[in-house]
């Protein structure tokens, strides 16, 4: 009998065969899943035509501790975001994103709070609006439930010798890390708002995106990798482009 019935949202796909899917899910209440669906890819199938891509659904699955691929049963759409795979900057934003749930969250931890950001953040995606703010709120998010939160009490450092050093876990000064990466007082103050849970949205835009790409720097410190999905996400284009032309 099944014994796991959650919201999810797939981050993660690979074809297994002509009909069926492996995916990895972000699951509301049981965190990180990966399965096996039979039979998927079918029209008249218990899976809405298969599991797409950074969707958001009810999944049921027989889940056994001893396997780390799962089998689900069934598989009910709630909710698709069209923007993310249509929108150049929303898609890599969006991919972004999958990525770091991939790399940083355990398999079967909960990360509720975490979970409805996402959605949160993915609907903002949809709604056309500007992808750097939410996606900020999200990125400091995630490090926080991971466990790696960055420290971002600027105390009584002066601005001139505002400094990030990885290592140490968040904003220092200059003059005593001399190897920490200098930092601008509007990037420092745009962390230390959104980790009060201020609206990201009410911030310099230019300051979000510093605050960004320190954060990816952050994360390729802890990961050890070059995280070439997030980079791409803040490389400057000069215009706004389309995966695919509307039909």
């Amino acid at each position: 009998m099944p014994n796991l019935v959650d919201q999810a949202i797939c981050i993660r796909q690979w074809d297994w065969s002509e009909t069926s899917q492996t995916v990895s899910l972000f699951c509301r209440s049981h965190g990180m899943l990966r399965g096996l669906a039979k039979g998927a890819r079918r029209e008249r199938g218990s899976f809405s035509g298969g599991i797409g891509l950074l969707a958001r659904g009810e999944i049921v699955a027989v889940v056994k501790p001893d396997r780390e691929l799962q089998t689900l049963t069934q598989w009910t759409l709630l909710q698709m975001f069209r923007r993310p795979h249509d929108d150049l900057e929303a898609n890599l934003y969006a991919l972004s994103m999958a990525d770091l749930i991939q790399r940083f969250l355990p398999p079967g931890v909960a990360h509720e709070a975490l979970f409805d950001t996402t959605v949160l953040t993915l609907e903002h995606f949809e709604a056309g609006e500007r992808p750097a703010p939410v996606f900020l709120r999200f990125f400091f998010m995630l490090l926080r439930d991971a466990g790696h939160e960055p420290r971002c009490d600027a105390g009584e450092i002066p601005g001139g010798f505002l400094a990030f050093d990885p290592a140490a876990g968040g904003i220092v000064d200059f003059r005593t890390h001399a190897r920490a990466w200098r930092m601008r007082p509007e990037t420092a103050m745009t962390l230390a708002h959104v980790a009060r849970g201020e609206p990201p949205e009410l911030c310099d835009p230019d300051a979000v995106d510093r605050a960004i790409r320190l954060l990816i720097a952050y994360a390729r410190t802890i990961v050890n990798d070059d995280l070439t999905t997030l980079r791409l996400a803040i490389e400057p284009r000069p215009q706004k482009r389309r995966i695919r032309e509307e039909s």
